[in-house]
């Protein structure tokens, strides 16, 4: 009888272990394909990075650009004031 007892155990012992490796394995197919689409997304904008270069060239003419008005406009407001001492 005790045998039974014990086999009947070690079954659902088993049971629940095959429910929960199943469950563990349907995770790491979910992570697998999450890491799968990260991964073609990464490979999709190293395509978008070869125009860098040029788009920080623009950048950087665009900032000079803005600089020397900024320049100018502070020389011409500077004109403008009346100096400190006067």
């Amino acid at each position: 009888m005790l045998w039974w007892i014990g086999n009947i155990l070690l079954l659902v012992a088993a049971l629940v272990a095959v429910a929960l490796l199943s469950r563990l394995l349907g995770a790491i197919e979910r992570i697998r394909k999450a890491s799968d689409d990260i991964l073609a997304g990464g490979v999709a904008a190293i395509g978008e990075l070869d125009t860098t270069p040029d788009l920080l060239a623009t950048t950087g003419k665009t900032v000079a650009d803005v600089a020397d008005g900024a320049v100018r406009y502070a020389g011409s407001v500077a004109k403008l004031l009346p100096a400190e001492g006067d």
